[in-house]
């Protein structure tokens, strides 16, 4: 099997296992406090990871914020904040957007390969955009960034993101967060779509931690032998 990053997947859910609102305003699931851990989770990965779809819906910058924890960064020779990366089947993507335009470290973007022409026209200026064969694997993906030097990769989403990681087995830990509200729409992105789980009523994925933060909950979930105990 290639090599891969240790991988961790992080998001926030509703009480009802949904992402975000049945409309495209964005809704906010976590407090301060916990976007400070997320914050500090970020400045220990050498990459993130978002979809397209959260590209376009939620145009995040995807940097660190805490100056300190930049500096931290610095201070190892590395950019302030982690590559950013993102997968895309059809290159519907702004290059003036948030995830390209903000922040001083590497952009990649993995593009279906019947899409690789338009996606390099549109972002071949703002990032490397790489051929991710024809439905963008995950496999190949996680090989690929490990191939540049991304050891630790945080996935944030969105739901079909998540899908991929967890059902391709390619994901060391969860940090899932959860809020103390219900969406109660079916409308709503859901955390996870249909698959088959490595996870399943024969096979429990083992609960790391619980932590409160505020009127939040953190689950954290090893995933993987290589799960690492820095509780």
């Amino acid at each position: 099997m290639p090599e891969r990053p240790y991988t961790i997947l992080s998001c926030s859910i509703s009480l009802d296992g949904y992402l975000g609102g049945a409309t495209r305003e964005r809704l906010v699931l976590s407090n301060d406090a916990d976007l400070c851990r997320v914050d500090r989770v970020r400045s220990e990965c050498d990459a993130i990871l978002v979809g397209a779809g959260t590209v376009r819906d939620d145009n995040p910058r995807l940097l660190v914020r805490d100056p300190v924890l930049r500096e931290r960064r610095r201070a190892r020779g590395m950019a302030e904040s982690p590559t950013k990366v993102t997968m895309t089947r059809h290159a519907r993507l702004d290059a003036d957007s948030n995830f390209f335009a903000t922040g001083d470290s590497e952009k990649i973007v993995y593009c279906a390969t019947p899409s690789i022409r338009t996606a390099r026209s549109r972002l071949a200026h703002v990032a490397t955009v790489v051929d991710g064969g024809p439905d963008v694997e995950v496999g190949s993906l996680i090989a690929d960034l490990h191939d540049r030097g991304v050891r630790r990769l945080m996935v944030e989403g969105g739901g079909r993101v998540h899908t991929q990681f967890l059902t391709a087995a390619a994901a060391d830990e969860l940090h899932l967060v959860v809020a103390p509200f219900f969406v109660g729409s079916s409308q709503a992105r859901r955390f996870v779509g249909d698959g088959a789980f490595p996870w399943n009523p024969g096979h429990r994925a083992r609960l790391a931690e619980t932590q409160q933060i505020g009127d939040v909950v953190l689950l954290r979930y090893a995933l993987s032998s290589r799960f690492e105990e820095t509780a």
